[in-house]
C-alpha cells in the first residue's frame, strides 16, 4: 500500500503536469504556483525529463510537456469507444422509459444506428441496427447536425438539396432545416415529430467528446402521444442527463463544454 510520501509525490507530479498543460513555465514559476521550494521543483523536473514527461521549452529555462505524454494520451483516446461507454446508460434509459433507445454516429451525410434497444410499445420503427437516416431527418440525425458548426449545415445543404422527404413533416427546404437546427441548438435537444414515420416521434441529444466535438447522439422514439405527451418533460430530462453522462465518460469536461445547452 502506498505511503503518504508516495502519494504526495504523485500529487506533485500531477500538479506540475497540470500547470504545464496551460503553457510553458520556468522552475521558479512552477515553484511559486505549487508552493514548493525551487530546489525540490528542479529535482522533480529533472526526473520527469529523464522519463520524457517534460522537456526543455522554446526559451532557455522554460519547460513544457514531453512527447511521451502524446503516446500515453493516444492510448487513452483509443479506448474511448462511444458504444462501450453508452451501453449502461442506454439500458437504464430503456428501463425507465420503455421506449426504443438509439445510439447513432455520423458517417458522412448520414446518421448510422450502432445500438438499438427495442421499445415495449412500437417495434416497427424506420431506423434499425446498422441502418441509417440522412442528417436532416429524425431526432438523432438532427442532433448530430445541429451541434456541429453552422458551416457544416451549409455544406450539407449544398451536397443534398433537394432534401429527401419521408413524410409531410420532414424539413425538406433549406430554410425549414436551418430553423429546426437552430431550435435544437437553443433547446439542447432535437425533436422529431412524425417527420420520418407518421404517428412516431423522437427526442435526440448530442454526445460530445474530449475535443468538444459531437461524437454521437442518443435518442428515444415511440408513439407520438407517448413521446410528446404528458411524459415529454420527464423523457426530455432523462435524455439530457443520459447525453451528459456519456459525454463525461468521453472526456467532455476537458473541452469545457456546457452539454445541456452548448453555449
Amino acid at each position: 500500500m502506498a505511503n503518504d510520501g508516495s502519494v504526495m509525490l504523485v500529487r506533485k507530479v500531477a500538479q506540475v503536469l497540470d500547470h504545464l498543460a496551460q503553457g510553458e513555465a520556468t522552475a521558479a514559476e512552477l515553484a511559486e504556483a505549487l508552493g514548493e521550494p525551487r530546489s525540490s521543483v528542479y529535482r522533480l523536473l529533472s526526473s520527469l525529463q529523464a522519463e520524457r514527461l517534460v522537456e526543455q521549452g522554446a526559451r532557455r529555462g522554460q519547460f513544457r510537456l514531453g512527447v511521451k505524454l502524446l503516446t500515453l494520451g493516444t492510448a487513452v483516446v483509443a479506448r474511448f469507444d462511444e458504444r462501450e461507454f453508452a451501453q449502461p446508460v442506454l439500458e437504464r434509459l430503456h428501463d425507465l422509459t420503455g421506449e426504443t433507445v438509439f445510439l447513432c454516429v455520423r458517417r458522412g451525410d448520414a446518421a448510422v444506428c450502432i445500438e438499438r434497444l427495442a421499445g415495449k410499445r412500437v417495434q416497427s420503427l424506420a431506423l434499425q441496427l446498422g441502418g441509417s437516416l440522412p442528417l436532416h431527418a429524425g431526432a438523432a440525425s438532427r442532433a448530430l447536425l445541429a451541434f456541429a458548426p453552422e458551416t457544416e449545415w451549409e455544406a450539407y445543404l449544398e451536397r443534398n438539396v433537394p432534401l429527401s422527404r419521408f413524410t409531410a413533416s420532414t424539413p425538406s427546404e433549406p430554410a425549414a432545416l436551418r430553423k429546426v437546427l437552430r431550435q435544437a441548438r437553443a433547446d439542447g435537444f432535437a425533436v422529431s415529430d412524425q417527420d420520418v414515420t407518421v404517428g412516431v416521434a423522437a427526442i435526440g441529444v448530442p454526445v460530445v467528446d474530449y475535443r468538444g466535438e459531437v461524437r454521437a447522439a442518443v435518442s428515444i422514439s415511440g408513439v407520438r402521444e407517448s413521446i410528446l405527451g404528458e411524459d415529454f418533460p420527464r423523457w426530455r430530462d432523462l435524455l439530457l442527463g443520459a447525453g451528459q453522462e456519456v459525454s463525461r465518460a468521453l472526456g467532455s469536461e476537458l473541452a469545457g463544454k456546457n452539454i445541456a445547452r452548448f453555449d
